[in-house]
């Protein structure tokens, strides 16, 4: 027994998300170029460095760009959440071409470290700034949601990462040219991997949770045992389970073991109205789509595992 509940439907939000990547996607695009024709030239690792990551951010942000619009499709038959997890799946793979960035660029920076090449850091800069600027536009296309979702959170984090290794170019460039010391190029670089790596991890453990359909973060199983439990008429609970579709859609199921009578005095429609308001009211998550069915307490006896 359970409420209805809607899985599709075009999202406004969602439409908008997707116009919002797919602007961010085209400035990415256009620095990307030019940080490709600023390292040829200049022959900087840091320069080269942040465009390897663009790269991959722009590659991630397709994947973004894909998601967001997979997400806005109807729910069928035969998927029956629609394209939700597509959100959670672009994140993954964003995460994934960015540790892949992240150890390049470290393995690449400590050969230069050794053997430094020249650098032309007056050109170093130009593109740095260019970079700089390009990133800046990204960033406050994204910030008011860079929370929604897994997706626009990677989205995000890709820019915020770009911008810190557009600064850093930068950085490289001015002492480059003011001390000649040229091992800051490679110095650079290894920062742009060592800023990488941290966030790609948690945005992995993140969308790992997600697909491992782990509890979601702020759900406590034992509390909501315990509160199902305190529900007048019930006698037990089993099969407890809870997980989470994409970012902002956990769902929960119970098998719950009510009173005999409750099967004939008509007091499970009351009994599921109690259950799914608790579950989506009183806990730090709230859980909108929740399936609970009501057995009599023989019923358990011919089920084949309890959970």
């Amino acid at each position: 027994m359970s409420a209805g509940h809607d899985h599709g439907g075009a999202d406004p939000a969602a439409v908008g998300h997707g116009r919002r990547i797919a602007l961010v996607l085209t400035i990415t695009g256009a620095v990307l170029a030019a940080e490709v024709i600023g390292a040829a030239w200049t022959g900087s690792l840091a320069l080269l460095a942040d465009a390897g990551h663009m790269l991959t951010d722009a590659a991630g942000l397709v994947l973004a760009l894909v998601a967001a619009n997979l997400v806005t499709r109807p729910a069928t038959s035969g998927r029956t959440w629609g394209y939700q997890r597509a959100e959670t799946l672009a994140a993954a793979v964003q995460a994934l071409l960015l540790l892949g960035v992240g150890v390049y660029v470290l393995v690449e920076g400590i050969r230069r470290l050794v053997e430094p090449p020249e650098v032309a850091s007056t050109g170093m800069l130009v593109f740095g700034v260019l970079g700089l600027v390009g990133n800046a536009i990204s960033i406050s296309l994204l910030a008011s949601s860079r929370n929604t979702n897994l997706n626009l959170r990677a989205a995000f984090l890709e820019v915020l990462n770009d911008a810190v290794g557009s600064v850093a170019v930068i950085v490289a460039a001015i002492v480059i040219a003011t001390t000649g010391w040229t091992r800051a190029d490679a110095i650079v670089s290894l920062l742009i991997g060592v800023l990488i790596l941290p966030r790609t991890i948690a945005l992995l453990r993140d969308t790992a949770r997600v697909l491992l359909e782990t509890t979601p973060a702020g759900l406590d199983l034992n509390d909501i045992r315990a509160h199902i439990l305190d529900v007048d008429h019930v006698q037990g609970v089993h099969d407890l389970h809870a997980s989470q579709i994409a970012t902002g859609l956990p769902v929960l199921t119970a098998h719950v073991v009510v009173d005999d009578e409750c099967f004939y005095d008509g007091h499970l429609a009351r009994l599921l109205d109690d259950l799914q308001s608790c579950v989506a009211s009183h806990f730090p998550v709230s859980v909108k789509h929740s399936t609970f069915q009501f057995e009599q307490a023989p019923h358990s006896q011919h089920e084949t595992s309890h959970h």
